[in-house]
């Protein structure tokens, strides 16, 4: 996982009022939704270190990232069913369809750390900023944004620094292969949202769709690592430990965090967010890993990031208020 807002942004059902046996820690929650998101981004920016601290092949990185955080998101997602009641049918079948495109993404993003390394794999995954516009045109006739269509030559000039096109010594075992593993990242990714989105209707239900659509992101990751061969049922230690931190933190903590806080946001907040994280983690790549791109590979980050701030930020918006606040 490689973005950051996989929350529902349809209608939700009216919340009503609380019950007495509320618990007061996501009423704290809810009450922070800055430090929640800040919290959750850092979470997940750490989740391309631990894959490649675990050493094994992407299929299995998948699976069992979401493996071990079935317990504890079955506990939660218990907990909210006694809170809300259960979930509707055709929650739980959107979020079983998702969990099929995150599978892709997670797959597809280890493929991508293993050719071009963690912290440049992460920023190509993050595309799906640029991809659900443009996904969204294409499936629904939903005009993308001007600042979308300005961003993408930016994007694109980006992602051929970053595929070491320009330049000599690149880094990565095979930039263009980590890049062309990475854009598919970013399509399975955009999938995964945009179902997702389609899906949840009450804000309030984050554990129980994370709980459907990781269960099926085991099983099909699982499927797939058979058929191509490269699934290890059984881990080795220490790679073992890297994957239980990176469940914890990354598909409980980081996405709950962010999944409760986003909704509650305004989405100049959103947006920074979603520009913060993959930053984070190139430069954490760099200390704890050693990650070493080439310059135009650091430039090629630096206008992907420019390309994704164009598509996302409410410029217009920011200028007018800046007038408004001038007179």
């Amino acid at each position: 996982m490689t973005g950051a807002d996989p929350g529902g942004t349809g209608p939700a059902e009216a919340a009503g009022p609380r019950p007495a046996t509320t618990p007061q820690r996501l009423d704290a929650i809810l009450d922070h939704p800055q430090l929640a998101a800040v919290a959750g981004a850092l979470c997940i920016a750490f989740s391309g270190i631990f894959v490649r601290w675990s050493g094994v092949s992407p299929s299995t990185a998948a699976v069992f990232r979401c493996l071990y955080a079935l317990p504890l998101l079955a506990i939660l997602a218990w907990l909210e069913g006694r809170r809300y009641g259960p979930l509707q049918r055709r929650t739980i079948w959107f979020s079983l369809v998702a969990g099929c495109f995150f599978a892709a993404d997670l797959t597809f993003w280890a493929h991508s750390i293993e050719a071009v390394g963690a912290g440049l794999a992460t920023v190509l995954g993050n595309l799906q900023v640029v991809v659900v516009g443009i996904a969204a045109w294409a499936l629904y006739g939903e005009r993308p944004r001007r600042s979308i269509l300005v961003a993408l030559p930016i994007v694109i000039a980006g992602v051929a620094l970053i595929a070491g096109l320009v330049g000599a010594n690149p880094y990565g075992s095979d930039p263009v292969l980590g890049v062309v593993a990475g854009l598919v990242t970013a399509f399975a990714y955009a999938g995964y949202l945009i179902v997702v989105r389609r899906g949840q209707r009450d804000i309030r239900r984050l554990a129980g769709p994370l709980f459907w659509s990781t269960l099926a992101t085991t099983i099909a990751s699982a499927i797939a690592g058979v058929v191509v061969g490269d699934f290890d049922p059984v881990p080795r230690f220490p790679g073992t430990i890297s994957l239980v931190v990176l469940a914890l933190t990354a598909q409980v903590a980081g996405y709950l965090l962010i999944n409760v806080s986003l909704p509650r946001l305004p989405s100049v907040v959103t947006s920074l967010l979603l520009l913060i994280q993959p930053v984070v983690t190139v430069f954490l790549a760099m200390v704890l890993l050693g990650e070493a791109p080439s310059p135009f590979q650091l430039l090629g980050v630096g206008l992907v990031m420019a390309g994704l701030a164009v598509a996302v930020l409410p410029f217009g918006r920011l200028r007018g208020a800046r007038v408004l606040t001038a007179n």
